[in-house]
């Protein structure tokens, strides 16, 4: 059995194999998984807000999808992942709640996956797979040895991507 490290909410990490990286309380939040298959290295973040711009309180860069992903990409380079051999796979960014109106702010799972794509797009790291919206929540984890993201959900099952 491999070694787990917990990534928590507005939190992110990386690591070598045979790590696994997992993340729980995936609801409007997104797990943004990037692995490198030939270092076998992998991260994830746990991203909670769409962007950082015109918030006081922006100093976490992992909490936002516009921030974590290049910080999550510069601590796998550190342990020796190469940029351009990176995947992702990204999983969450649920509408947990009903709400009456359209407000753009009640759309925080859709936001967040917007985000998340469009961060990743920026960088150059292709999206291979995901499991995103929906209303229910995932706990997800990334095996550093194989590049499978694990997507356990209520009432939904479990899924590998």
């Amino acid at each position: 059995m491999s070694q787990v490290i917990k990534v928590g909410m507005a939190d992110l990490k990386a690591s070598k194999e045979p790590i696994n990286l997992i993340t729980s309380g995936l609801g409007s939040c997104v797990g943004i998984c990037i692995f490198d298959a030939n270092s076998k290295i992998g991260g994830l973040a746990h991203i909670m807000l769409p962007s950082s711009k015109g918030v006081r309180q922006s100093d976490n860069k992992a909490k936002f999808a516009d921030t974590a992903v290049n910080v999550l990409i510069a601590d796998m380079i550190k342990l020796g992942a190469k940029r351009g051999k990176m995947t992702a796979k990204i999983a969450g960014g649920s509408q947990m709640f009903n709400f009456k109106g359209t407000s753009d702010v009640m759309r925080i799972g859709e936001r967040n996956i917007e985000a998340s794509k469009q961060a990743l797009m920026e960088a150059n790291i292709p999206i291979l797979s995901e499991d995103c919206g929906g209303n229910f929540g995932r706990t997800i984890i990334l095996d550093t040895k194989s590049g499978n993201l694990l997507i356990r959900t209520i009432q939904h099952g479990e899924k590998i991507i």
